[in-house]
């Protein structure tokens, strides 16, 4: 099993910045990855950016150029800038095993006001 602790999240103006954070601990096993996904009220949980424990990275199309992944052993960053009213979403932590099994945070709300 995999605890996920999320935090930051909030409400912003467009254009500002959030910066979020998310532990893992428990069964943490070598070859894994962690990211953010975000998801709106009836949509599909979207990826927004992953890094593996070798440091390949990932960003969803809509986010390229404006947020930054990075990664300290068990703990992944997100920093956004440049935010747009449409980042509006519900953020979730996730780390994925080696074996493809996926573990989730409990979400931070991210708000970003025109």
């Amino acid at each position: 099993q995999v605890q996920l602790v999320e935090s930051g999240g909030g409400l912003v103006q467009a254009g500002g910045s959030l910066n979020l954070s998310c532990t893992a601990s428990g069964t943490i096993l070598r070859g894994n990855a962690m990211g953010w996904y975000r998801q709106t009220p009836g949509n599909q949980r979207e990826l927004v950016a992953t890094s593996t424990s070798g440091g390949r990275i990932n960003y969803g199309d809509s986010v390229k150029g404006r947020f930054a992944i990075s990664r300290n052993g068990n703990t992944v960053y997100l920093e956004m800038i440049s935010l747009k009213p449409e980042d509006t979403a519900v953020y979730y932590c996730n780390h994925k095993n080696p074996f493809g099994y996926d573990y989730w945070g409990q979400g931070t709300q991210v708000t970003v006001s025109s």
